[in-house]
Order: C-alpha cells, then sequence, then structure tokens
C-alpha cells in the first residue's frame, strides 16, 4: 500500500508520460503490438512479468506482477505490495493532469503515491535511449527476456527523432556566385533568411550540389547504415531547402523520382532511408561512434494522445520503419547556434552548409 510521504515532483507533459506509462503497463499487465498506423493489433501483445527501475545508479527496483497486485522487490526481497487496481486508477488520474496542464508543473498526489511505492524521480535515469526497462514474455514461444524501451508521448510537444548540431551539417557546393554576390546573400538578415539566401542564390544563377558532412564521426555512422546513406540524406535535404518539402515520407518519394545515385529503382531509398531512421530511433546520435546495436533493444513504446499505450517492438521492425517514415519531418535549427547557411570560400571553391533535424509530426 502506497503511503504520503511528501516528495515534490516536477517536470513537462512529456516526462509526465514516462511516469503514467510505467504505472499504466504495471496496472495493465501486457502492451499490444501498433501497427503502421499506430493502431493496435488486437492478437499481437506482450505480457509483463515486471518492470526494472533504478531511481538512482547501481540501486535497482524491481516491480514484479503478481496476479492482481505487484510486488515491489528490492534484490529480490520484498518490501511492498500494490494492488494494480490502485495503479492503474492513479495513472488515469495522471493522464489527467498531464492533459489539463502545459510547460513544467507539479502534482504533489500523484508525487505522493509515487515516493509511497518508491519512486522518486518522473524520468528515472536512463542510459542512451532506453527509458523503461522491462521483462517481458513472447507469447508465441514462452520465451522471456529483459528489454529496453524509448517512450515517446504524443500528450505533449511533438518529441525529435535526431537532434540538430553542428555535427549535423552537410556541406554542399556552390557555383556560378561571385564574391560579391556571395557578400551580399550573407548579409541577408530577414526572418524567412533561410528561403530568401537559397532564393538570391538561385536568382543570380548559382547551382548547389551535395559535396560532404561537416562531421566526420556522423558520416562514419550513417556509412555503417548503407554505404550511400551520406549522399541520400544530403540530396533529400537539399529538396528540403530548397523546395520546402518537410515530409520524410515525401522526400523520399521525391528522391525515388530523381534517382540522384541512379539506382534505377526507387524503392532503393525509401528501404535505405527507413534504416536511417530505424537507426536513429534506436541508438544512433551523430557525435557518438555507433556500434550499430539497438540500444533501445525492445523498440518503441507510443503513449497515444487518448492514453492507450502500444509499443512497436524489434520483432515487428516492418511496421516500425513504416511508421517513422510516415510520422517524422525535417525541420530547421537556429543558423547560429549551428553554423550554417552562409557562403564561405575554402581552397578556391564557395561552399554553404545545410544543417538536419529530424522531428516527430505533431
Amino acid at each position: 500500500m502506497a503511503n504520503n510521504n511528501d516528495c515534490k515532483m516536477s517536470g513537462n507533459k512529456g516526462e509526465w508520460s514516462e511516469l503514467y506509462a510505467f504505472m499504466k503497463l504495471l496496472s495493465q499487465g501486457r502492451v499490444h503490438a501498433a501497427n503502421e498506423k499506430v493502431e493496435k493489433i488486437d492478437n499481437v501483445y506482450y505480457p509483463i512479468l515486471k518492470i526494472m527501475r533504478e531511481e538512482d545508479r547501481g540501486h535497482r527496483i524491481d516491480y514484479v506482477i503478481d496476479y492482481d497486485n505487484v510486488n515491489v522487490k528490492i534484490q529480490s526481497r520484498t518490501i511492498m505490495v500494490i494492488s494494480r487496481k490502485e495503479l492503474d486508477d492513479c495513472a488515469n488520474t495522471l493522464l489527467k493532469e498531464i492533459s489539463n496542464n502545459s510547460g513544467s508543473f507539479e502534482l504533489q498526489e500523484i508525487a505522493k503515491f509515487a515516493n509511497g511505492i518508491k519512486v522518486t524521480k518522473i524520468k528515472a535515469p536512463s542510459s542512451d535511449t532506453t527509458d523503461i526497462s522491462m521483462q517481458i514474455s513472447d507469447i508465441h514461444t514462452n520465451y522471456i527476456r529483459d528489454v529496453g524501451f524509448s517512450i515517446k508521448s504524443e500528450l505533449g510537444n511533438a518529441p525529435t527523432l535526431l537532434n540538430a548540431g553542428k555535427t549535423t551539417n552537410f556541406i554542399y557546393k556552390v557555383t556560378g556566385i561571385t564574391d560579391n554576390q556571395a557578400e551580399e546573400i550573407n548579409a541577408i538578415e530577414t526572418i524567412t533568411k533561410i528561403k530568401d539566401k537559397i532564393k538570391v542564390i538561385k536568382r543570380y544563377g548559382g547551382v548547389i550540389s551535395y559535396a560532404d558532412m561537416e562531421h566526420k564521426g556522423f558520416k562514419r555512422n550513417l556509412i555503417m547504415v548503407d554505404s550511400s546513406m551520406p549522399e541520400i540524406i544530403g540530396n533529400m535535404l537539399q529538396y528540403y531547402y530548397e523546395e520546402e518539402i518537410k515530409e520524410c515520407d515525401r522526400l523520399v518519394a521525391l528522391a525515388g523520382q530523381r534517382d540522384p545515385l541512379n539506382y534505377g529503382d526507387s524503392m532503393m531509398y525509401e528501404y535505405k532511408f527507413k534504416k536511417f531512421l530505424c537507426a536513429c530511433a534506436l541508438g544512433l546520435k551523430p557525435a557518438k561512434k555507433w556500434d550499430g546495436i539497438d540500444q533501445a533493444n525492445g523498440g518503441y513504446i507510443i503513449v497515444k494522445a487518448d492514453g492507450e499505450i502500444l509499443a512497436y517492438h524489434i520483432y515487428n521492425r516492418n511496421f516500425f520503419e513504416e511508421y517513422l517514415l510516415n510520422n517524422t519531418i525535417l525541420e530547421k535549427a537556429s543558423t547560429s547556434r549551428h553554423d550554417y547557411m552562409s557562403l564561405y570560400k575554402e581552397n578556391g571553391e564557395m561552399f554553404i552548409k545545410f544543417n538536419l533535424q529530424v522531428r516527430f509530426k505533431v
């Protein structure tokens, strides 16, 4: 039974959603798989045996589902028992509070309940892309394994899939522009300066073509996904900046039509780009050397706007990849912070940088 120890918790909608998912999944005892349209697949689900949580590094607490109750255990010793009905009631109350609040907010009653079951932080410390660790059973084979999932919530602002940084700059060669014209273009400081700079480059007869990536580590990671990935993304990013098409599925279709790598098969671009999105979702980071191993080795958990929780398990990778392609966009980050969109010369040739950031659709 939960006690009423006073404990303050503050977080945004996305952070509170992680605590909601923790409580709701314990109360449900299973998580259903999702199809590519984020709809529940009725006959595919994963029984949850327990959820493992570390409030502090090295201090693990197991929340073991036992019929109508959850046994809270430390080092295999049960320290308390809480009913799954109580967890469900608290989760439902939390869902309403998340929907009714904005920004960063405190929820005193939820915090008291959570503290009573040894949860003192909204977000347990996570490693890489894993937000929740569970022990699940495969309904077909009865195989039991510990897996980590990344949690994405539709209750708050759309999360990023790949964060912008100087590491995510792509370099393009620019021909047909004089030094004076370049100086004029760099001086543009309108609200829509990215679009305006590209428009003036085009008006002066400038030609932009993909050349390279700024960060060799990120380039190496992309080559791990596919040897042509830097060129594929480089071309798609150019379409985005020049033609303002931001949806990833539309950009992939455009790459397939124009076939910049001369594959002769439009399917190549979609297949390869899906692998990139999936790698980003499960562990690839621009500045960190990637080993090709999924960090979130279970997959993705989606908290839908109505509170329904669904999973993309890596067993159903095709659905997951289709979901990522259909639900992501490219967007522009700060030009000054990430140092892009200015023409510059190097070894007598002119270049410009475009920046890559991938976000989920709202």
